[in-house]
């Protein structure tokens, strides 16, 4: 069953209403140019048994840090251009750890490799103008390109209209779907009803 995850969430009651829904992960992004950015810690605690993203783009290990020990962060999801002695370093912290890449047609695969020993998960995301939330998708048969044995997520411009054709991909390493922008009434505060009706269908 592919697993989904919720990011961008920020509002207290909107958060309580997705925890009733039981994704398998949500994420809250620490990025002061997103519209999602979260700036102060909701009252809603994340169960642990739903895996809680902290999502950064090209942070400090000091910032990660103290983001993990405020919102008690089981995943750092890492959507800029971190190395891999960066990954390196954050996975020291005990911490799953989420390497996001931007894909386009001339991206080379390879370049994974050099990350693989420090990332639980790759997500596979748009190209686009901000380091998420683009509402765009890219061509899923460039999936075919990635030879590894890291799992990862997809992203990218995810729809309600896309669970069909989401669970006919056909990869061993694709755990899971990532969806945010298009399941939105406004940037941070998500449609619930659209989200259930979406889980139903990509994981029934």
């Amino acid at each position: 069953m592919l697993q989904l995850k919720v990011c961008g969430m920020r509002d207290t009651q909107n958060l309580s209403d997705l925890i009733n829904l039981q994704p398998d992960f949500i994420g809250l992004i620490f990025h002061e140019k997103s519209p999602r950015n979260v700036e102060k810690h909701t009252q809603t605690s994340i169960p642990r048994e739903i895996g809680t993203v902290g999502v950064f783009v090209n942070e400090t290990e000091g910032f990660v840090l103290d983001k993990i020990n405020e919102f008690d962060l089981k995943y750092i999801q890492l959507h800029g251009s971190e190395s891999p002695h960066f990954c390196k370093n954050i996975k020291r912290l005990n911490r799953k750890v989420i390497k996001a890449f931007n894909i386009h047609p001339e991206f080379d695969f390879t370049e994974l490799e050099k990350y693989t020993p420090y990332c639980d998960y790759f997500l596979f995301d748009a190209f686009g103008k901000n380091a998420g939330g683009n509402g765009i998708t890219f061509d899923w048969k460039l999936l075919d390109k990635y030879k590894g044995e890291t799992p990862f997520f997809l992203s990218g411009g995810i729809d309600s209209n896309m669970s069909t054709s989401l669970k006919e991909i056909n990869h061993k390493m694709y755990k899971g779907v990532d969806i945010n922008s298009k399941f939105e009434i406004e940037p941070g505060l998500k449609n619930i009803e659209k989200i259930k009706k979406f889980k139903d269908e990509l994981q029934g």
